[in-house]
């Protein structure tokens, strides 16, 4: 297929690959790569983190071998790394790629960095609060996450909302934004400053993966099985003897925070096992939720017999016709 190529310098449209975890994006990544001189900028939250390999998912020797991959291994599991941070290194990512005259091709299932990534002006520029966080931690620790869930009511209803009570995490966060943004306001307001960042401006494509439900939740099960032959118990009880703290972010991801309690106790191992298959199929569905919603995609309809390249070519000619399209509107 005779492909153009970003010029060099040139601002790129950038062609986004979303779907539900397990849809096969990876795959599909790599052979977008080959047929667009491209080169893959993972948007995921946990493969961000180094020795967080098996659950993650993360690219194959064999994958990377075919493909460039950018942002992944680039923090260590005890490290916090915003949604803000990943869009300011994918935008470095990016730039790169476009300045050897390749595509820049954003893959992952992570909403908020997508987001953050896309419509930055959405992403409340609120910097951590480390004091405050370890106080919210310690009253979901002692009182429970409802008085949690409670007070970010109060302050952002519409987070409230979205967050379910037991996401401890992004409901910490939440009100650490929430609080946070009024501070900023409140500044802002009194020194008559803008309260809008710099930020890189993109054209984008997205296309997503949207496999019958059925298939998708077998495919998810049967992975989580092959993540357990391939080691994963080994990875987590490495981890957690490295000292990585339990509550941080790289160990709350999908089959770290499910399956530490089998480290403890061997019995535990079939239901934690059905636990973490069944907090994946919910996943994957808040997942396709969040796309439909959240971000203009073009869906390409997948099942499980058909080959990743067959989908990237399919891809590759409707982001090229509409890249065109695009570079016209813009000339």
């Amino acid at each position: 297929m005779d492909t153009p190529t970003p010029e060099t310098g040139s601002t790129p449209t950038l062609l986004v690959l979303v779907g539900p975890t397990g849809a096969g994006k990876t795959a599909v990544a790599v052979e977008l790569c080959a047929l667009l001189n491209g080169e893959v900028v993972s948007a995921d939250s946990v493969q961000v983190y180094r020795r967080c390999d098996i659950a993650a998912a993360k690219p194959s020797a064999g994958e990377l071998a075919r493909a460039p991959h950018h942002l992944l291994d680039i923090r260590e599991p005890t490290e916090r790394y915003s949604g803000a941070e990943w869009a300011q290194d994918a935008t470095a990512a990016i730039t790169e790629i476009t300045a050897r005259g390749r595509q820049p091709i954003i893959a992952g299932g992570t909403g908020f960095y997508l987001k953050a990534l896309l419509q930055p002006a959405l992403i409340p520029e609120v910097p951590p609060d480390l004091e405050l966080r370890a106080q919210l931690e310690t009253i979901a620790a002692t009182q429970g996450v409802l008085p949690l869930h409670e007070r970010l009511a109060q302050l952002d209803a519409a987070a409230a909302k979205r967050l379910h009570p037991n996401d401890t995490r992004r409901v910490i966060r939440a009100i650490e934004v929430a609080l946070g943004q009024a501070v900023l306001d409140e500044e802002n307001a009194a020194n008559s400053i803008a309260t809008v960042p710099p930020q890189a401006s993109y054209s984008s494509l997205a296309f997503g993966l949207d496999m019958p439900r059925e298939q998708l939740y077998q495919r998810l099960e049967q992975r989580i099985d092959n993540m357990l032959r391939a080691g994963f118990l080994d990875e987590l009880r490495a981890l957690r003897q490295a000292g990585t703290p339990e509550e941080i972010p790289a160990l709350q991801g999908l089959g770290y925070r499910q399956m530490l309690p089998v480290l403890d106790d061997a019995s535990a191992l079939e239901e934690c096992v059905a636990i973490w298959k069944r907090d994946t199929r919910r996943y994957a569905k808040r997942q396709m939720t969040w796309f439909r919603h959240q971000l203009p995609v073009q869906w390409i309809e997948i099942d499980e017999n058909t080959p990743p390249l067959v989908v990237a070519q399919r891809i590759a000619t409707a982001f090229n016709s509409n890249s065109y399209r695009a570079n016209q509107l813009i000339a």
